[in-house]
C-alpha cells in the first residue's frame, strides 16, 4: 500500500510537471498568435476573428487535458526503476543489507543509472560489512572481558576464605593483577585506536634512530618470544627517519606482537629494514600462514583472524597500525607466501608535520 502510494504521487508530480509545461507552451502560442492576429501578420477575417479565438483557446484546452491523460500514462514507464530504488533504499534503511538494484533493460543500459545501481551496491555491501564487523566486535569483545573478569571475580573469593595459606594467597593476587592488566590493555587499545582514527594532522615529528626503536620495541616483548623459543632475527644496518616517535613506537609493537602470538614456537622471526628509492621499508617476518581471504580483511577493525579466541586481543592492533602508517602517508601490506606471513611498511623519507 505504501509503495503504491509513494508510485501514484511520483506519477501526478510528474503528470503535473508535464502539465505545467504544456499549459505555458500552449500559452506562449496563443499569446503569439493573438499579437500576430492584432497587428495584421496572421491574416484573419476580421469578422471571423472572434469564432477563430474561441477555436483557437477550445484546441488549446483539449490539448492541455489530453496531454495530461497521456503524460500521466506515459511517465509511470520511466519512474519504475525510481520507485524500485527508492523500495531498495528504504529495505537498506530498515537494515536489510542485502537490498541491490538491479534495472532491466533499457535502463540498464544507460551510463548515469549503471553508475547509480554500482554505487548502490557497493554503499549496500561496505554497509552489511561494517554490521558484520560490529556484531563480531560486541561478541568478541564481550568474551575478552568476559574471561578476565570471570577470572578476577573467581580469584577474589578463593581469596577471600580464611584456610589459605601465603604461597597461595600470593597465587591469586598474582592472577588478578595479571588478568586486570590484561583489561587494561585492551581498554587501552580502544582508546588508542579512538584517538588515531580522530587524528588527521601529524604532528611530533622528528628524526630519530629506527633501528634503536625496533630493538627496544623487540626488548619490550622479549618475555613473549622466549617464551615461544622463537629465533629472532634483528641484523639490519643503523637507519634514522622522521616520524613521529610514539606512534611509530606503537606500530612495531603491534606488529612484533601480532608476528610473536601467531609463530609456532621454535619458528623463526626476522626483521628487516631497506632503503627504497626516497623511502625506508620495514619488514617482519615469521613463519606460518594467513588464508588469501584474511589477508584483506586483517587491518580492518575489531577483525580476529583467530576465531576460536585461543589468543588474546581483539582485533584492535593492526587498524591502529594501518592509521598510524597512513597518517604517516605510508603503507603498510601483509602477504602470505611460502609458508611466511611478511608485513611490510614502506614510510616515505623525510616525511614532514602536515
Amino acid at each position: 500500500m505504501k509503495h503504491q502510494k509513494r508510485g501514484f504521487s511520483l506519477t501526478l508530480l510528474f503528470a503535473l510537471l508535464t502539465f505545467a509545461i504544456l499549459a505555458a507552451s500552449v500559452a506562449v502560442a496563443a499569446a503569439l498568435s493573438y499579437v500576430l492576429t492584432r497587428f495584421g501578420i496572421l491574416p484573419i477575417q476580421t469578422e471571423l476573428f472572434p469564432e477563430s479565438l474561441q477555436l483557437l483557446l477550445f484546441m488549446s484546452a483539449v490539448s492541455v487535458i489530453v496531454g495530461t491523460i497521456l503524460s500521466m500514462l506515459a511517465v509511470r514507464i520511466p519512474l519504475r526503476p525510481i520507485n524500485w530504488l527508492i523500495s531498495q533504499m528504504n529495505r537498506l534503511a530498515d537494515g536489510d543489507f542485502q537490498a541491490r538494484v538491479h534495472f532491466k533493460k533499457p535502463v540498464s543500459m544507460l551510463p548515469a543509472f549503471v553508475e547509480v545501481e554500482n554505487s548502490f551496491n557497493k554503499m549496500a555491501q561496505e554497509l552489511g560489512n561494517t554490521e558484520m564487523l560490529r556484531q563480531d566486535f560486541v561478541n568478541n569483545f564481550s568474551h575478552e572481558f568476559k574471561t578476565p573478569i570471570v577470572s578476577i571475580a573467581g580469584f577474589a573469593k578463593l581469596l577471600q576464605r580464611a584456610d589459605l595459606d601465603e604461597s597461595q594467597r600470593r597465587e591469586y593476587i598474582d592472577a588478578i593483577v595479571e588478568e586486570s592488566a590484561r583489561l587494561s590493555v585492551m581498554a587501552t587499545n580502544v582508546l588508542k585506536l579512538t584517538k588515531v582514527e580522530n587524528q588527521s594532522i601529524l604532528t611530533g615529528v622528528t628524526e630519530y634512530n629506527l633501528s634503536e626503536q625496533l630493538r627496544g620495541a623487540a626488548l619490550l616483548l622479549e618475555h613473549d618470544w622466549t617464551r615461544k623459543n622463537i629465533e629472532l632475527d634483528m641484523e639490519f644496518p643503523e637507519v634514522t627517519i622522521r616520524a613521529n616517535q610514539e606512534l611509530m613506537k606503537e606500530v612495531w609493537i603491534n606488529l612484533l606482537h601480532n608476528a610473536i602470538k601467531f609463530s609456532p614456537d621454535y619458528g623463526p622471526l626476522q626483521v628487516r629494514i631497506s632503503q627504497q628509492p626516497g623511502a625506508v621499508q620495514v619488514q617482519i617476518v615469521n613463519s606460518g600462514q594467513i588464508p588469501p581471504e584474511e589477508l584483506s580483511r586483517i587491518f580492518q577493525k575489531f577483525y580476529q583472524a583467530d576465531r576460536s579466541h585461543f589468543s588474546a586481543g581483539n582485533g584492535v592492533g593492526l587498524a591502529i597500525v594501518k592509521k598510524i602508517v597512513e597518517l604517516h602517508r605510508g603503507t603498510v601490506q601483509a602477504e602470505s607466501k611460502n609458508g611466511a606471513v611478511i608485513f611490510t611498511v614502506t614510510l616515505p623519507e623525510g616525511e614532514e608535520a602536515s
